[in-house]
């Protein structure tokens, strides 16, 4: 189960791994996010530091939005990680949780 994380996240990129869901989703399954400036000022707006069920570390970040995001926005969200196989793997572990809510 993909779960927040106090681990670096140094080292992770994307991997053209994303999912579509909203912020409210991810705070149903993750809590909030460790950095949150919802203003559209910057690349982000929201960033997770995760890890998997593995221990793998992974980020989960809205990309060039820049605007404010809806909590029930659908918008797609990068999955970032140090290879596709981890981004793969936590996509999955989110997407279980996701739709058991």
């Amino acid at each position: 189960m993909a779960k927040l994380s106090d681990k670096l996240a140094g080292g992770t990129s994307f991997h053209h791994t994303t999912i579509r869901t909203t912020l409210s989703k991810l705070r149903q399954v993750l809590g909030n996010p460790q950095i949150e400036g919802n203003d559209g000022e910057d690349k982000t707006n929201i960033d997770y530091v995760c890890e998997n069920d593995l221990g793998d570390v992974f980020t989960i970040y809205d990309w060039k939005e820049y605007r404010p995001i809806g909590e029930n926005e659908v918008i797609e969200f990068h999955i970032g990680g140090n290879s596709r196989s981890i981004t793969e793997q936590s996509k999955e572990e989110l997407i279980k949780q996701i739709n058991r809510l």
